[in-house]
């Protein structure tokens, strides 16, 4: 039986950070690579950052995969997520991850053509009607189709577009006075978390258009992401977000 390569699977590529050895935040970028066989087999995992040394990556990801093998059989990405941010610095106080003389790494490359999915996770939004027209605006603009999704306090985008239209969004986004802050005054977008990029194959293009919705419960947020066949998305980077 031949086995699928792991690239045939969903790719979570997912930006966070953690707690270095001296209390300082360390930039971490994490990148699940999820095969057929998932979650009864174990992700393939990558860990890099511009503040730690290839050895302390490579620490932090066999930490990692050893966490893995505890969950399998049940989805993991979160768990992990959480894990890592956890333990980073007794993983970075280790011997094995204190070698010398190594550079930091820089985030892994995926090939960037074709069509992606990135989920986007926002704190707040004060000016809502200005706020969400200008987001639909730079949408239409840069030709990206998704979801604007509001349920309670939770602000989710999900774009899928080109991977270069997409970063443009996420420079207007992070760059552009869109918001007011408590006093009134317009702000730039400081709350905005990249919850997830995966590259998509075009025949599985999942949305038409960009949408404003609205949900009154965790259950329509669910299907609305199982209709798209987000499952794995919304169990790994969205549950326990809105739990």
């Amino acid at each position: 039986m031949k086995r699928k390569p792991e690239t045939d699977g969903a790719v979570f590529r997912i930006h966070i950070t953690a707690e270095g050895q001296v209390g300082e935040e360390v930039p971490l970028e994490l990148l699940f690579r999820l095969p057929a066989g998932y979650p009864s087999c174990l992700p393939g995992v990558s860990v890099s950052s511009t503040h730690l040394t290839r050895a302390q990556c490579a620490t932090a990801k066999e930490k990692l995969l050893e966490e893995a093998r505890k969950l399998l059989s049940e989805p993991m990405i979160h768990e992990l997520v959480l894990w890592i941010q956890q333990n980073l610095r007794h993983i970075l106080s280790q011997p094995e991850a204190a070698r010398s003389g190594e550079k930091p790494t820089w985030p892994e490359t995926a090939t960037d053509d074709g069509l992606w999915l990135t989920l986007l996770h926002l704190d707040h939004m004060r000016a809502r009607t200005k706020y969400v027209r200008t987001v639909e605006k730079w949408a239409a603009d840069l030709r990206l189709t998704g979801r604007l999704m509001f349920m309670g306090k939770t602000i989710l985008i999900l774009l899928q577009g080109d991977r270069s239209d997409i970063k443009e969004y996420l420079i207007l986004q992070k760059t552009s006075k869109v918001d007011v802050d408590s006093s009134g005054k317009k702000c730039k977008e400081k709350m905005i978390s990249v919850l997830s990029e995966t590259k998509v194959q075009t025949e599985h293009k999942r949305f038409l258009a960009f949408e404003v919705k609205e949900y009154s419960t965790l259950e329509e947020l669910q299907k609305e992401f199982e209709t798209a066949g987000l499952r794995e998305l919304f169990s790994e980077c969205v549950l326990g977000l809105v739990k």
